[in-house]
């Protein structure tokens, strides 16, 4: 197309259409003097070498993008949890660098000249495996969900953390490379009665917990890296198991041991810790499965609405039973619904990006998601939960939740009903 004033009027109005204005200008904090037409600052000289920073990191100006703590929820810095930024990142890989973790014992630091994992217990043959034996099996490349079974478990009586870092923050989705357990499990053979397995890290909590050998053959893998580059150390390096869409705990990190066995082990890590405690005292054992979940990332309280007009509103969803198969949204807390779009690729138990486009005039909205996955499975409110369980739970709350915004565009979090 040829540029002229009549073009360029012409592209102006439909903009203009679509809610940008002029307006849009008056939020620009930029520096005027690096404005158009002028000639910016950092066009007149040569920029930093490539050799300078031979492992790439971030814009200094995205140094607020890092993951976070909560100190109340830190015990010490060898027993602590810290969140994924998930308002400020794109599409649906997180950076290695920005995946939430959660360790019990420190971070171990293992060589991996010295690393080996042990298979024990009702096999055929006992066998060790050194990193380099298991990069000799075939490999798979997977792209998968990890969320915490506690992701959101703060709100369970009421709106407690007023950031979707710190709500939802709890997850991350990277590609994994390894090795199906199932392949392995061809050389060491397992006996008739082999029903359980024992999971068993090499850091000094000792983490374990029991798996069902169904889970064990269908699609758990061993891994030493994601997003194509080797594991970091607070992700598990050398190695780590992966228990697709089962709550992260179970992804035994540092891994050192499977023990298969005829029954669960009925560790302390599935005992007194992860069960859904209920109002009678008695507790939910077993609850394995990170049921279908979204949030709304955009808006949200670290990511307000600036200006009247089009508003993109963007979002992840995810469910540990397989994929999404829609995504609904409403601004008017659950009055009515819109159906948001799904971004491919759209995976099995991996995140989904979804977006809709709303205008907003300066209205107070009760923004909400609702995932439904391809087993029909919907995703409940909070009060629906809470009749199963009561409030005592810390674990599994995968309710619908709402963002308030207000006249000014801030954003709160908010528990309706």
């Amino acid at each position: 197309m040829k540029f002229s004033r009549r073009n360029l009027i012409k592209s102006l109005a439909a903009l203009g259409s679509v809610g940008f204005s002029t307006k849009v200008l008056a939020q620009d904090k930029s520096n005027p003097n690096n404005l158009p037409p002028n000639l910016p600052e950092w066009t007149p000289d040569l920029g930093a070498g490539v050799d300078e920073n031979p492992y790439g990191s971030p814009s200094e100006f995205e140094s607020n993008v890092i993951r976070r703590n909560v100190p109340w929820l830190t015990a010490s810095s060898q027993s602590s949890v810290n969140f994924t930024p998930l308002q400020d990142l794109e599409g649906i890989v997180t950076p290695n660098g920005l995946c939430f973790e959660r360790h019990h014992g420190g971070v171990a630091e293992i060589n991996p000249t010295d690393y080996r994992l042990m298979v024990n217990g009702l096999v055929n043959r006992e066998m060790i495996f050194s990193i380099e034996d298991l990069k000799r099996f075939p490999q798979v490349n997977k792209f998968y969900f990890l969320e915490c079974a506690a992701n959101g478990g703060m709100e369970w009586k009421g709106a407690q953390l007023n950031g979707c870092q710190y709500t939802f923050g709890m997850v991350h989705n990277v590609q994994y490379t390894g090795v199906k357990l199932s392949d392995l499990l061809r050389e060491t053979g397992l006996k008739p009665k082999a029903k359980w397995v024992l999971a068993e890290g090499s850091d000094t909590s000792g983490m374990t917990r029991s798996i069902p050998i169904e889970k064990i053959l269908d699609d758990c893998l061993i891994v030493w890296a994601m997003n194509g580059e080797a594991l970091r150390p607070e992700q598990g390096y050398p190695a780590r198991l992966v228990v697709p869409g089962w709550e992260g705990n179970m992804w035994i990190k540092w891994i050192r041991r499977l023990e298969f066995g005829d029954k669960p082990y009925m560790t302390r890590e599935e005992t007194s810790k992860y069960t859904d405690l209920l109002t009678d005292g008695k507790a939910r054992m077993f609850t394995w499965v990170m049921e279908a979940k979204s949030v709304v990332t955009s808006p949200s309280p670290e990511k307000p609405i600036l200006y009247k007009g089009t508003q993109q509103l963007r979002g992840l969803a995810w469910s540990g039973k397989g994929k999404i198969k829609r995504v609904d949204v409403s601004l008017d807390g659950g009055k009515n619904w819109r159906t948001a779009q799904l971004h491919a690729p759209i995976m099995t138990k991996s995140l989904v990006r979804f977006t809709l486009p709303f205008e907003w005039r300066g209205e107070e909205l009760l923004i909400q998601s609702r995932a439904m996955d391809e087993t029909g499975y919907v995703q409940p409110y909070i009060q629906d939960l809470q009749k199963i369980r009561g409030k005592n739970s810390i674990y599994h709350n995968n309710s619908i939740a709402t963002w308030l915004v207000s006249k000014s565009g801030k954003v709160d979090n908010v528990r309706l009903g």
